[in-house]
């Protein structure tokens, strides 16, 4: 190849702004654009992310493309990353911009059944699922090889529109990268792409929800349960337009031949206050 066929350099700046045009063009066509931006060096932070970048880098046939991949994502590169259920979809800005996919079997229903028989009971609620507060029973559970939730390379299909030849290129890499980065903000997009159901891994969630309900309802008493729980007895309420029964006091005199109940005063009244006039009972004479 002659010295003339080489293209020029283009520094990384500029491949990103043509590549952001070209991006700008996709979104004003309707296209929902999400890109993968890191804050910092790291990669992953979390349980998960950090979980399938070190699966990614287990597998010796990856090994000579992941620097390059890994350099690729932490500029910025992958300017948009779409996860569904099968597939990874993403652009990655090169010398132009790349589209590249990778699509990834479903996990095998035996090996979920096995994940999900020796998860049984040790995982308690989604929170803890996704934000990987897990056992280190269960962490060893669902991130090992070739039985756990990560793929296996031979799982993998990859095609980018880069005129690179070799299996996985740098643009490949960088998106592999990038799904472990998503990962750190969506933990259960790994669930949709193995196409299983990550509730089916939380312990008797029906009675988890109810524990839940129950705790924000305040416990009440029928009034027919207090003699029962404290040993009292409750008078029943007068029916409607009865006149209530009038109880007299140890103190109080009984009804003279007037008629009129003579109640004993109380102390303040007894040192001065004048006392309530009484009425005469029924049939009584005034005096």
């Amino acid at each position: 190849m002659a010295w003339w066929s080489f293209r020029p350099y283009v520094s990384v700046a500029q491949k990103r702004a043509n590549a952001m045009k070209e991006v700008a063009k996709l979104a004003k066509g309707g296209r929902t654009i999400c890109p993968v931006t890191l804050e910092g060096k790291k990669i992953a932070t979390t349980f998960w992310g950090k979980a399938w970048c070190e699966n990614l880098e287990s597998y010796s046939d990856f090994e000579s493309r992941l620097p390059r991949g890994r350099s690729y994502v932490r500029n910025g590169s992958v300017v948009d990353l779409q996860i569904e259920a099968g597939r990874v979809s993403a652009l990655v800005s090169g010398s132009e911009l790349y589209r590249v996919k990778i699509d990834i079997r479903p996990l095998v229903s035996k090996t979920w059944d096995c994940i999900r028989r020796d998860c049984s009971g040790q995982i308690g609620s989604v929170i803890e699922l996704l934000q990987g507060k897990l056992s280190g029973s269960v962490m060893e559970i669902v991130t090992r090889q070739r039985t756990g939730l990560f793929p296996e390379p031979a799982e993998i299909e990859m095609d980018c529109s880069c005129p690179d030849w070799a299996g996985m290129c740098k643009h490949v890499a960088a998106v592999l990268y990038a799904v472990g980065a998503r990962l750190d903000q969506q933990p259960d997009v790994l669930f949709k792409l193995r196409k299983v159901d990550h509730m089916d891994l939380i312990a008797k969630a029906e009675d988890l929800e109810a524990l839940t309900r129950g705790s924000a309802e305040q416990p009440t008493i029928a009034a027919g349960d207090l003699q029962d729980v404290f040993g009292i007895e409750l008078e029943a309420p007068d029916p409607p337009g009865k006149r209530a029964k009038v109880k007299r006091r140890k103190n109080d005199k009984p009804a003279g031949k007037t008629g009129v109940i003579q109640v004993r005063a109380p102390a303040a009244t007894r040192r001065g206050a004048t006392p309530p006039k009484m009425r005469p009972a029924k049939g009584g004479k005034k005096r």
